[in-house]
């Protein structure tokens, strides 16, 4: 189970030790040593937010400001969020961490699993997700290491987070049979870009998405 897990995640290892380097340093050079990268990825574990976040962070952001930003950027969740409700409704004393630690890259590995783990599902889905946290934490811890013995230039590193997206979406386009929330959720970012413009396109992109995910869901349920 436990080794089953670990190979399931190792292409996760390889993405999140690198982008989680890059946000210890980036927390680093912001003036915030080993421990708040430490704490950041294990209370928060949200890479883009976190990202995000040192900004926050470093420009006096108020608790207002901070919230709204938080929800916007991990509104995203909402969406593969209503794909997993099935999955973990009898997750029992796994859910509650099994929501905390559902990321977009523990998705891509999760939302086809009915098959794995022999009927330990619930179990398997718990190492998937805590494998890829303890990956993110290391990476994180290593970056800030890295980053208070080498001195180096960090612009577009926070490129490496829209990188990982990119390949997570791949991944999980050639991984499954139904490519239609993919689908539904380009064209709707692209209507909203059009309409709304690239300052204000995000939230009217992420309630369309939501909606229209929501009906197609239930006229699955209705037909099956």
């Amino acid at each position: 189970m436990i080794k089953k897990a670990f190979y399931k995640t190792i292409p996760v290892m390889a993405g999140y030790i690198v982008l989680g380097s890059g946000f210890g340093i980036l927390l680093h050079n912001a003036g915030y040593g080993m421990i708040w990268a430490f704490a950041m990825s294990a209370l928060i574990y949200a890479g883009s937010m976190q990202y995000v976040g040192i900004g926050l962070l470093t420009g006096g952001a108020s608790v207002v400001t901070t919230i709204i930003t938080t929800i916007m950027v991990n509104a995203r969740h909402l969406f593969y969020s209503i794909s997993m409700i099935d999955k973990y409704k009898d997750s029992g004393k796994y859910k509650p961490y099994l929501i905390f630690a559902l990321t977009d890259e523990t998705y891509s590995l999760l939302c086809d699993d009915d098959g794995e783990a022999n009927g330990s599902i619930n179990r398997y889905r718990f190492f998937v997700s805590l494998f890829d946290q303890c990956y993110w934490v290391l990476g994180s811890v290593i970056g800030s290491l890295l980053g208070s013995m080498i001195r180096f230039s960090t612009a577009g590193i926070e490129f490496s987070m829209t990188a990982l997206f990119i390949a997570s979406f791949t991944e999980q386009w050639i991984e499954s049979d139904n490519h239609l929330p993919a689908i539904v959720g380009i064209v709707s970012t692209v209507m909203c870009l059009v309409v709304f413009g690239s300052e204000n396109f995000l939230i009217p992109s992420m309630l369309l998405i939501t909606v229209l995910l929501t009906i197609l869901r239930g006229k699955e349920s209705v037909e099956k």
